[in-house]
């Protein structure tokens, strides 16, 4: 859809410009769910994506959807925070036309074949096929509103403009109302998010426009017949429970769907693989760890289910662990004194060059989600001061799941060998690839492991520093490896678990 203030799209040339040349091309007037249905219908018979860009939703939700869209349903999306509601209701607007003619200058956006208003059927009838016309992208032709408590009618439906009255326009003439949101998309698809906190007094003014398709304002109702397909979403606890969405309104929307989270650990890695903003590189061992992490927390009993927990923090939690390691890049290039590389007065000199640490995400790094993530998840009441410690938790589960996933079966002995006598390994949220890995030396097994975990048959030192993290991690999880946190937050395994 087109952003705010972004400037529309140009028509192409070859559009016709008046209602003569209009007819002309054989043009049929639509309404706005007639036009929807048959491109949906085009797209399914020619097998084209219908909703590019929802994931998790192609054998559940999005038949549903399309029922309701053949159907002619105005419909209500309810779910938890975060399951891409608002999304795919963004998403309908792509089933619209690409351009569609209309009256140049109607705020109602009128068909030229179809005016609503007096003044734009005079027009018509005094110009005729000589009529100049103007057309309007698909991009334009989609309203949204979050509904708060504030929200007046005037916003949604409109309000007389007194400045117009004064000018000598009669009470009864369309031409004093300043149109509100609702009657500005007509031809068009026009959201409501979060209907339940729309105040009852206001949902009153949908009334019409859901079932009558006309709209009232101040006791003065105009015969508009607005010509729009009205989606709106809703917390199922609100829309229920609360009572907040009053009955009439409920029973006038054709189609009520309700959304879920992602259904298997296959969905959640493929939505945080295409909504995560990724500023390092993550491998696929620490997606799936994260993955399941934000699944464990949506399941956790010590979690409040009514809230949910937003597909938003999966893809939190994978942008942060790659700000992790983008930092530590940074950090350890200072430290080697990169940053006093001999610059344009070329004074500074220390030691040999190093290569820099290319910024690759490690298990170790997800520790920082449990901090910077918590607010994003509402606990029972009972857990209060422990919320750390219980994501802490769920995070290690997440990462002995997947390192049981991932490496089953695979003799890992000569990891636990290199600690056997004594030895030691330290890793760290600062500690070297190259560092990590001159520690490790060759290990009996280490390429299988590499390969299991995705990392390919020549990794990078910072790729296979990361593999080598998490199959310590995971070996100290299934108590095969003791673990200690120094005071100056360095890990270090050793011994036995």
């Amino acid at each position: 859809m087109t952003a705010p203030n972004q400037v529309p799209p140009v028509p192409p040339a070859d559009l016709p410009g008046t209602l003569g040349a209009l007819r002309a091309t054989g043009h049929q007037y639509r309404t706005v769910k007639q036009e929807i249905r048959d491109n949906l219908l085009a797209r399914m018979r020619s097998g084209e994506e219908r909703f590019p860009g929802i994931v998790g939703y192609q054998d559940t939700v999005l038949p549903e959807v399309e029922r309701a869209l053949l159907a002619g349903h105005d419909m209500v999306l309810l779910g938890e925070r975060g399951q891409g509601k608002t999304r795919l209701i963004r998403s309908l607007g792509a089933l619209l036309d690409e351009w569609t003619p209309v009256l140049p200058g109607s705020v109602l956006n009128e068909h030229p074949m179809h005016p609503l208003t007096p003044a734009s059927r005079a027009l018509v009838a005094e110009h005729g096929d000589d009529l100049p016309i103007g057309w309007l992208h698909r991009s334009m032709r989609y309203g949204e509103k979050l509904a708060t408590p504030d929200t007046s009618v005037g916003d949604l439906i409109g309000d007389v403009d007194p400045i117009r009255l004064a000018q000598g326009r009669s009470l009864g003439d369309p031409e004093t109302i300043h149109f509100g949101l609702v009657p500005r998309t007509n031809r068009g698809v026009f959201a409501v998010n979060e209907l339940p906190d729309l105040a009852e007094r206001i949902q009153v003014a949908l009334l019409n426009v859901l079932e009558e398709r006309d709209i009232q304002v101040r006791g003065y109702q105009l015969r508009l017949p607005l010509d729009l397909l009205l989606v709106a979403s809703a917390n199922p606890e609100d829309y229920t429970n609360r009572g907040r969405i009053i009955t009439p309104l409920k029973d006038r929307f054709g189609a009520e769907i309700r959304t879920h989270y992602p259904v298997d650990l296959d969905l959640e890695l493929a939505l945080i693989r295409q909504e995560a903003d990724l500023v390092a590189t993550v491998p696929e061992h620490v997606l799936e760890v994260l993955a399941r992490f934000a699944r464990a927390v949506r399941e956790s009993p010590s979690v409040d289910p009514r809230s949910g927990v937003s597909a938003r923090f999966a893809i939190a939690a994978a942008e942060t662990v790659a700000a992790a390691a983008l930092r530590r890049s940074g950090l350890l290039a200072a430290e080697s004194g990169e940053a006093g590389r001999p610059g344009a007065t070329g004074t500074v000199d220390r030691g040999p060059v190093r290569s820099p640490e290319a910024p690759v995400a490690r298990v170790g790094d997800a520790v920082s989600v449990t901090s910077t993530l918590r607010g994003k998840v509402e606990f029972e009441s009972g857990e209060e001061g422990r919320e750390i410690e219980v994501l802490a938790h769920l995070l290690r589960t997440a990462t002995a799941e997947t390192f049981r996933a991932r490496l089953a079966g695979l003799d890992l002995s000569g990891f636990t060998a290199l600690v056997a006598e004594g030895g030691i390994i330290e890793t760290g949220e600062l500690v070297s690839s190259a560092e990590l890995l001159r520690q490790v030396g060759t290990v009996p097994g280490l390429a299988k492991a590499l390969d299991r975990l995705g990392l390919g048959d020549a990794p990078t030192p910072e790729e296979a520093a990361a593999g080598v993290e998490f199959v310590l991690e995971g070996l100290h999880l299934t108590r095969r490896l003791g673990k200690d946190v120094t005071e100056s937050g360095r890990t270090v395994y050793g011994g036995r678990g």
